[in-house]
């Protein structure tokens, strides 16, 4: 028989201390610096637990693999389109609660069922199938090139905020086919946009205009790159169609990407197995994606119907959450975690709405590391790795920063870029020889300074 003793203790922080009842918490301090402690306590409520994504936004977070799995792979009775969210139709969630631009509809593939999910899927995925991943994985080099030579020869860097979240905005740049001036908005408007703070709104402007002028671009001058290719596909999407997928792709390429090089990156530098060269870069992004899932809790879903779900009753349009998170480190895995293929880890997710992009993103995580740490194989971190912060959110996990440190060097001079994919762009400002150290670019005009320095 089972006692109280037997389940795990409410961690720092939960209100389940109190014995009130209430929900969960995945918002604060206390969740971002010890989730799997919260994790251990929400299994005790069974395959699925009632949280609080933030102040007064109720989910349903599934914590079991199997049960993961099951939501994941029936759409039928487990709807994507936002527009059945119950709580939001009825007024309980603010529109303008923080988690509102994570959940709320949009026309795009992630936020949609049946056919019409299945047109914008695959138009897509027939445009990423378009990205050759030797020219994918030499353009990495070179925007990891650039990025190493503002720093090395300083010795230090923070390897998450110069390094880990720049890197996929300019590769996301190139793979989009942008020129300069729209380039710089697209990179200042995506990383204010997770970022947060005083500029968020500016920053949401800025990318969305920066969106639609480079679709007038590319409706006028198309070329070899995700953007056109989407907007000749057979799903003839609209102008405001192409917005909406393209804010999903930079989306997911760039904040869970960032996630992934930093906590690759992180592995790398502070666990004794990755630092003897006994495993590979690519071993450390296996292990990041099982144990530090750079999206933990997202894939959000909806009953189409009233059902009962891990002993829990769940209403039509209640919003239910996949913990990718908690589910790959489900107890019940313990014993055959190390039978299961690499890939059978739900960071990716999986069913119809799995990541269609799961294979370049590998990739570009992989391809930067291992520049890093070619170029400057003597970084470590510059702090004990207990005592570094992880930003607070429900949806994500995700270092504040990556302090490192290094023997100061000299910027190397680079080959010639790759060709074959990048058209010339409309314009380039004055370029900085590569020979030198760079100043830092000031913020919103990274890829104009990465274009120059590119074509010297």
């Amino acid at each position: 028989m089972e006692t109280q003793s037997d389940f795990p203790v409410p961690p720092p922080g939960c209100p389940a201390h109190s014995g009130g009842g209430e929900r969960v918490p995945l918002h604060g301090p206390e969740f971002a610096a010890d989730p799997d402690a919260f994790y251990a306590h929400l299994r005790s409520y069974g395959p699925i637990a009632p949280v609080e994504l933030s102040p007064g936004v109720e989910a349903n977070l599934v914590t079991d693999y199997s049960a993961a799995l099951q939501v994941l792979q029936n759409p039928d009775a487990f709807a994507k389109d936002a527009r059945r969210w119950r709580d939001f139709n009825e007024g309980k969630v603010p529109q303008n609660s923080p988690v509102v631009p994570m959940l709320g509809y949009r026309p795009n593939c992630l936020f949609t069922d049946g056919a019409e999910h299945l047109r914008l899927r695959q138009a897509v995925t027939d445009s990423l199938a378009g990205v050759d991943p030797h020219w994918l994985s030499r353009h990495v080099e070179q925007v990891a090139s650039y990025l190493i030579a503002q720093f090395s020869a300083r010795g230090s860097v923070d390897l998450l905020n110069d390094y880990a979240k720049m890197l996929p905005l300019l590769v996301f740049n190139e793979l989009l086919g942008c020129p300069p001036e729209i380039g710089d908005r697209l990179v200042f408007g995506t990383s204010g946009i997770f970022d947060g703070g005083v500029d968020a709104e500016k920053a949401n402007e800025e990318l969305t205009q920066g969106l639609l002028e480079l679709v007038a671009l590319k409706r006028r001058q198309p070329g070899n790159d995700v953007t056109s290719r989407l907007m000749q596909h057979g799903a003839k999407l609209s102008d405001e169609e192409m917005i909406h997928q393209l804010v999903m792709l930079i989306s997911a390429g760039t904040e869970p990407q960032r996630n992934l090089i930093a906590n690759g990156l992180y592995l790398m530098l502070s666990d004794e197995r990755y630092s003897g060269g006994g495993l590979l870069v690519e071993d450390a992004i296996d292990d990041a994606l099982w144990n530090q899932a750079p999206m933990a809790n997202y894939a959000p879903h909806y009953p189409v119907q009233d059902t009962e779900f891990g002993n829990t009753r769940l209403a039509a349009g209640d919003l239910i959450l996949i913990s990718f998170a908690a589910a790959n480190t489900d107890p019940k895995l313990s014993s055959s975690r190390q039978l299961l293929s690499k890939r059978a880890h739900l960071a990716w997710s999986a069913g119809p709405h799995a990541c269609p992009a799961k294979d370049p993103a590998q990739l570009i995580a992989v391809a930067a590391i291992e520049k890093l740490l070619n170029q400057l194989p003597d970084i470590e971190l510059a702090v004990p790795a207990d005592s570094l912060t992880w930003r607070p959110g429900p949806f994500h996990r995700a270092l504040a920063g990556l302090p490192a440190r290094f023997a100061p060097v000299q910027p190397r001079q680079t080959s010639a870029p790759p060709t074959g994919q990048r058209q010339a762009p409309s314009a380039t400002p004055s370029a900085t020889p590569r020979s030198r150290p760079q100043e830092k670019p000031e913020k919103g005009s990274w890829w104009s300074s990465f274009l120059a320095w590119w074509k010297v």
